[in-house]
């Protein structure tokens, strides 16, 4: 685990810290060895596949599109030509298994790419 990482998350107010922490783990759980960083300031994971970022009132965990159809845009929220994200607003708002299917699926639709 990457030490910068864990510094930015420690920074973090409640509930923000807690929801980090979580997606943190449930990424490292969901891609065994995959590389964190600091990236745009932020936490990243799998070269800039994948972000964290803490905001006043929720987090968002962000998604690269490299590869996504249009009908998977739907799956996301935000209007980045490059990136989507889902907001998070409390812990309870983790569905599990629905996040872990978007992180495979944007794995999955980058490695049809290569």
């Amino acid at each position: 685990m990457d030490k910068k990482v864990q510094q930015y998350i420690d920074m973090q107010k409640y509930p923000q810290k807690e929801i980090c922490l979580e997606l943190r783990q449930l990424i490292l759980d969901t891609f065994s060895g995959i590389e964190e960083e600091m990236k745009w300031d932020v936490p990243a994971y799998g070269n800039g596949k994948y972000y964290i970022v803490a905001l006043k009132d929720h987090v968002n965990l962000g998604f690269s599109l490299k590869g996504l159809t249009k009908a998977d845009y739907d799956l996301f929220d935000g209007g980045g030509k490059t990136m989507k994200h889902i907001k998070i607003s409390s812990i309870k708002d983790i569905d599990r298994k629905r996040i872990a299917g978007l992180l495979k699926l944007v794995d999955k639709r980058q490695k049809l790419q290569c």
